[in-house]
């Protein structure tokens, strides 16, 4: 299959048999950078050597002329502050024109869009990312803790922290419920219970151990009940 083929020449090139050294140069000095010109012609020689055709050499082609126009544009617009996004963008466009080709061949077609069973997963997945926090959020607003500042352990949090960790562990719960391991379930509590209890135990506040209890079953909760609706 192309697709896959393609894929794999993609990860072997971009991520195994790129350097941080390369990487380094290429944002020093952007196309002027000799390893852009190398990293692109890897991309086209492995290209070529998955598909094993050479009735597909303008593919390959293809695949390389590609890769150098968005690597080049990323190199170009990224900065310090966008170099994430720029890093997604740059691995999206990627995979964009790789599901292109293959589309071309009719490997890769939008008829998965009609499966109703495919669509309700992604519903439900989709509705334990940022729709579940929502929920969560508003049924907790009641019960927000104040902090005490003579009992409370100063720490640093990383922003959003806690949102994106909710949205993680209830995919994982979700995932875990549709493969049938439930026992994954009584991990990730057991998992949670170890890293963020401890710290809790120590600020010895009770009503914020209560809070945060409450909010990982809810979370749980949510997330199992929504798993066994969907199965």
């Amino acid at each position: 299959m192309i697709f896959i083929k393609l894929i794999l020449a993609h990860l072997l090139g971009d991520f195994v048999l790129q350097p941080d050294s390369w990487v380094a140069d290429k944002e020093n000095y952007k196309l002027k950078s000799k390893f852009l010109y190398f990293h692109v012609l890897i991309h086209t020689v492995l290209s070529f050597v998955f598909l094993w055709d050479l009735q597909l050499w303008w593919e390959a082609l293809l695949i390389g002329g590609s890769h150098f126009i968005i690597d080049a544009a990323k190199l170009s617009f990224q900065t310090i502050k966008t170099k994430k996004t720029w890093f997604f963008i740059d691995q999206l466009l990627h995979i964009i024109v790789i599901a292109g080709a293959s589309f071309y061949f009719r490997e890769f077609d939008f008829s998965f869009l009609g499966n109703q069973e495919f669509l309700k997963i992604i519903m439900a997945a989709l509705f334990l990312t940022t729709p579940a926090s929502i929920f969560i959020k508003i049924l907790l607003s009641s019960w927000t803790p104040v902090p005490d500042a003579q009992n409370a352990i100063q720490t640093e949090s990383l922003s959003s922290a806690g949102k994106y960790i909710g949205i993680l562990e209830r995919l994982l719960v979700f995932t875990f419920i549709m493969v049938n391991h439930w026992e994954g379930v009584g991990f990730m509590v057991a998992a949670k219970s170890v890293f963020r209890f401890s710290d809790l135990a120590q600020a010895k506040q009770r009503k914020l151990t209560e809070y945060v209890l409450i909010g990982t079953l809810l979370s749980f909760g949510l997330a199992v009940l929504t798993g066994i609706i969907i199965k």
